[in-house]
C-alpha cells in the first residue's frame, strides 16, 4: 500500500513532533533516570530476563531493580550524543500516548504484564522498520549488558570471570 503525499507529510510531521517532545523531555543528557524511566526499564528488563529471574516476589523485584541500576550506569558511560538518543527512546516510551501507539502497551509500565511487554518487544524485534529494530537492539543490549555485568550471574552461564593476573 502506497501512502498518499498528504499521508506521508502528516506522518512525518507527527513523528517529528513526537521526537521533538521526547527530546525536550530528555534534553539534559547525563542525568539520573526518572521514576517513569525506571518503571519502563523495569518492565522491559522483567520481560527480557524472564527465564533467568526467580519466579516471583521480592528476589525478582530486587534483581530487576539491580538491572535497572546497571542500565543507568551504562547510559551514563555512553557518549553524549548516544545518551541523547537513548534519552529520546526512553522519552517516547514513558509518554502514555507514544507508549500506546509505538509499543501497544495500554497500561502504565508498572501494571503491564510480562506477556504484554514481551509482545511489544517481539513486535519491535521482528519489525520491518529498521528504526524499531534498532530501538529493540538498544533495549536488549542495555538490559543484557547490565545483567551479565554482575558477577553473581556468571555461574549460571558457566563464565569463570575475567582472566586473573593480567591487571
Amino acid at each position: 500500500m502506497m501512502p498518499s503525499r498528504r499521508q506521508f507529510i502528516r506522518t512525518g510531521l507527527g513523528g517529528s513532533l513526537l521526537l521533538t517532545f521526547a527530546g525536550w523531555l530528555n534534553a539534559a543528557g547525563a542525568r539520573p533516570l526518572t521514576i517513569a524511566e525506571r518503571e519502563m526499564l523495569g518492565a522491559v528488563s522483567n520481560a527480557m530476563l524472564d527465564g533467568a529471574l526467580p519466579a516471583a516476589g521480592e528476589p525478582r523485584r530486587r534483581l530487576v531493580a539491580l538491572t535497572v541500576d546497571g542500565i543507568a550506569s551504562e547510559v551514563a558511560g555512553l557518549a553524549p550524543a548516544t545518551q541523547r538518543e537513548v534519552g529520546e527512546l526512553f522519552g517516547l516510551l514513558v509518554v502514555a500516548p507514544a507508549r500506546m501507539v509505538l509499543a501497544g502497551v495500554g497500561k502504565p509500565w508498572r501494571e503491564a504484564s510480562v506477556a504484554d511487554v514481551g509482545e511489544f518487544l517481539e513486535s519491535w524485534r521482528t519489525s520491518r522498520l529498521g528504526l524499531l529494530q534498532g530501538a529493540y537492539a538498544a533495549l536488549h543490549d542495555l538490559t543484557f549488558g547490565a545483567w551479565y555485568a554482575r558477577p553473581d550471574t556468571w555461574e549460571a552461564i558457566g563464565y569463570p570471570g575475567p582472566p586473573k593476573g593480567y591487571f
